[in-house]
């Protein structure tokens, strides 16, 4: 019951609550959600960061998705220094500890793992085959894309659905982003499940001088 009324103080964004709460019962900041994921990474996944870093506090020791979700550059560095081979290993959800750097837009914790081996080209496990590029453009987030994109990301991989980074950056009608994926070999005729193209997400979105970019030459 008590992991129940975390979860729903973490979805409410009751931070004084989940503070008062975890005061208390300081073990439920290790227990294992309803989701079967950390509360950690559950209150990362709801976007809610302060509560996300509020529960971090009461963990003993950060696993390494969850200093990666949360942004704990240190810990981060601590923990690959101990164990360099789960650079590149999956939380229990699926995804690699650059993947969620990357989801979770946290630079810094990004290049490092880049610089010290994480695989840029690895997909997610869960059925949703996501590649760590897919969650840099879903954060909007420009800097990161550039850094996998230099460090050999491959700009053309599709996760479920078809869906490839062009499309998602074409959904954002990021113009910085999509020009950055078509510099490097981004291509504007892939198709999603349904036949649509990343001109046609940017043309639903109200994106026309984007749609008319990418569409495709006859």
């Amino acid at each position: 019951m008590d992991i129940t009324h975390l979860e729903t103080l973490i979805e409410n964004d009751q931070l004084e609550e989940v503070v008062a709460l975890l005061t208390q019962k300081p073990q439920l900041a290790s227990q294992t959600t309803s989701h079967q994921i950390s509360p950690v990474l559950l209150a990362c996944y709801y976007k809610k960061l302060e509560i996300a870093k509020a529960i971090a506090e009461f963990v003993p020791e950060l696993s390494l998705f969850d200093a990666c979700a949360v942004g704990k550059f240190d810990d981060v560095t601590l923990l690959i220094f101990k164990n360099p081979a789960t650079i590149n290993s999956f939380s229990i959800d699926g995804f690699t500890p650059l993947g969620l750097a990357c989801y979770f837009a946290h630079e810094d914790i990004a290049r490092f793992l880049v610089l010290k081996g994480a695989e840029v080209n690895v997909a997610s496990k869960n059925g949703y085959n996501v590649f760590p590029i897919h969650s840099a453009v879903a954060a909007n987030n420009f800097n990161i894309t550039k850094m996998l994109l230099d460090a050999g990301a491959y700009p053309n991989v599709c996760q479920k659905s078809g869906v490839a980074p062009l499309h998602s950056a074409a959904q954002l009608g990021n113009i910085e982003l999509i020009i950055l994926l078509l510099e490097h070999g981004a291509e504007v005729t892939l198709r999603m499940e349904g036949g649509k193209l990343p001109a046609d997400l940017a043309a639903d979105k109200g994106f026309n001088e984007i749609a008319e970019i990418l569409m495709p030459e006859d």
